[in-house]
């Protein structure tokens, strides 16, 4: 016969008076030993309250805005007979010689240091793409985990102001080129009407979509979310102030993941709304007629790709010799090409001396072989790169070493000089991208909980969302001369594929680059529509250590633009037979 047990509140530290802003169960329902019953609030934290053990819901005591404290009831349960439940034996304290009530108590959250208002065995600073991931893997593997954020939501820049929104105002700017190449097809849409409202509105959504589901998932797992800018008081204590005061959080164990900010030029009026960083590019307050993008690398050129497909004539101007630096020039030459049509000018190797803000626009200097002296723009957009935020999170009062750069130095554990302390993603170097952030993110959390892991990736693939998309991984062969090693390539041009034919686009190349000796790939990239879904196959490859006829003995679907992969493989191997194969020399 079951028995009915009325549920408390454990031992909360020194909370009185905490609100309930949550019930999560109702009379009848069926609860397991530690699902959550409440949620309280309190000034300083938000926590839920666990079921000591399995039973039924009898009866509920509290509804959501009652003020409550240790010892007040929640609920009543009705359990098997014969079992002593959690809750009683806190009330038992006569048992002559026994444990002390408050260790037989249910479980509860982890209790702050003397000194602290929280306490977290796995504290992750900052909730980006690395942040989040390392938080939700430490809760999966069992730890308690707080998750502090500066922002409102989850996600970091890459989800509220960067990777996410960029790439649904790049799909739109797809679709506009697209559309209006088919005019050459016999397929004649007319000039697009562009309402900036429902734009914003749709791209806003998208990111509404993925950061409420990662508050959903952070709340599945119990990572507590503390909101405000968290700075290290010790190698064990972070205080965050949110506005409204300060909070402490102790901890066992933490993970820096901090991101990085935008990169500021001198000479540059940033106070004049006219003047955008890529966060303010994305808030598509206006088109302007005239836009100059200060930056000719990845960001710069996606955010120019968005405002000439809605309207802008663009201005690049890149400090460096080239566009995208960093990438194989000969992915770059074909995007060069097409952009240089579609843009009114592109200076390369040219400096920006020096921006005027004007009643009519903004004058800028330039310093270089083919720009001209000044030039007036309705908007300038820098985009000049980014640097990490090493230097903001309070690191020299956890002894944290960080670089003249502002870098946090890790080992291949993510582990830095300080053994309790670990950071991922853009903090710990270059390349500063969402995806080597989560794998990094993985292993740090996995060491914190015992395991023996090491982040050991061979490359990590960088992308350009622009149009045509470039991508690749591995290193260019600029860099294989550099370092003399012996390779051979294959280069497969899209001319040549039925696929890309049929799209209409025949700008595009695969180029890989394989060992001579051992015959195994080594680096890879594409240019092209789509190239950013292409590449992952060659990081596959790198991964697994496969050669030329690895890659074109499996077999590609027809007709694909991924055959274009095994094709430049085949012109290596020489079994190509959709062109030419290249003499072997």
């Amino acid at each position: 016969m079951g028995k009915n047990t009325q549920v408390k509140i454990p031992n909360i530290g020194d909370f009185e008076g905490v609100e309930v802003i949550e019930v999560l169960v109702a009379p009848g329902d069926e609860v397991a030993a530690e699902a959550s019953l409440v949620t309280l609030e309190s000034d300083k934290a938000s926590m839920e309250i666990p079921s000591p053990e399995a039973g039924r819901v009898a009866s509920v005591d509290l509804q959501v805005g009652d003020k409550v404290s240790e010892g007040d009831t929640i609920l009543t349960l009705e359990t098997s007979a014969g079992e002593t439940t959690g809750t009683e034996a806190q009330q038992d304290t006569g048992n002559g010689g026994g444990a002390p009530a408050k260790e037989k108590s249910a479980p509860a959250p982890a209790r702050p240091a003397a000194d602290a208002d929280i306490h977290a065995e796995v504290l992750v600073l900052g909730a980006g793409p690395g942040g989040y991931t390392a938080a939700f893997r430490a809760a999966d593997l069992g730890k308690q985990v707080v998750l502090v954020e500066r922002y409102p939501d989850l996600g970091g820049v890459c989800l509220n102001v960067g990777c996410i929104p960029s790439k649904a105002l790049l799909h739109t700017a797809g679709i506009i080129d697209a559309a209006a190449a088919m005019a050459s097809h016999g397929v004649s849409f007319g000039q697009p009407e562009i309402d900036l409202d429902r734009l914003r509105g749709w791209k806003d959504k998208v990111v509404g979509k993925l950061t409420g589901g990662l508050a959903q998932l952070a709340k599945q797992r119990k990572v507590q979310v503390v909101h405000g800018s968290g700075r290290f008081d010790s190698a064990n204590r972070l205080k965050v102030e949110d506005g409204d005061g300060e909070r402490t959080i102790s901890f066992d164990h933490a993970i820096v993941a901090a991101g990085s900010r935008v990169t500021r030029i001198p000479g540059i009026p940033y106070d004049d709304p006219r003047v955008m960083d890529s966060t303010g590019a994305l808030e598509l307050a206006d088109i302007p007629d005239s836009l100059l993008v200060i930056g000719g690398g990845i960001i710069g050129l996606e955010m120019a790709t968005v405002y000439a497909a809605l309207g802008s004539r663009i201005t690049v101007v890149e400090l460096t010799k080239g566009l995208m630096p960093g990438c194989d020039r000969d992915l770059v030459r074909p995007l060069q090409k097409i952009i240089g049509k579609r843009y009114e000018n592109i200076y390369t190797d040219t400096k920006v001396t020096g921006v005027e803000a004007q009643k009519k626009g903004l004058k800028v200097h330039f310093d270089g072989p083919k720009a001209p002296a000044t030039a007036t723009f309705d908007r300038v957009l820098v985009a000049a790169g980014r640097r990490p935020n090493g230097d903001r999170v309070g690191a020299e009062q956890a002894h944290l070493y960080v670089d003249e750069r502002g870098f946090i130095k890790v080992d291949r554990q993510m582990r830095t000089n300080v053994s309790n302390i670990f950071a991922i993603g853009d903090v710990v170097g270059q390349p500063m991208l969402a995806h080597k952030a989560t794998h990094e993110a993985k292993v740090a959390a996995e060491v914190i909980a015992g395991q023996r892991t090491v982040f050991d990736a061979r490359t990590v693939p960088s992308v350009a969302y622009t149009d045509p998309e470039v991508a690749w991984m591995g290193p260019t062969e600029e860099e294989l001369k550099a370092e003399g090693i012996d390779y051979e390539k294959g280069v497969f041009p899209w001319a040549a594929s039925g696929r890309s034919l049929g799209m209409g686009r025949d700008e595009g190349v695969t180029k890989v680059m394989f060992d001579r000796e051992s015959g195994r790939i080594l680096g890879a990239g594409m240019v092209g529509p789509h190239a950013g879904d292409l590449v992952a196959e060659a990081v596959l490859a790198l991964e697994m250590g496969a050669d030329a006829q690895d890659i074109g003995l499996s077999v590609h679907p027809h007709p694909t633009l991924s055959e274009t992969f095994a094709f430049a493989a085949e012109m290596v191997d020489g079994s190509i037979t959709d062109l030419l194969p290249p003499r072997k020399r």
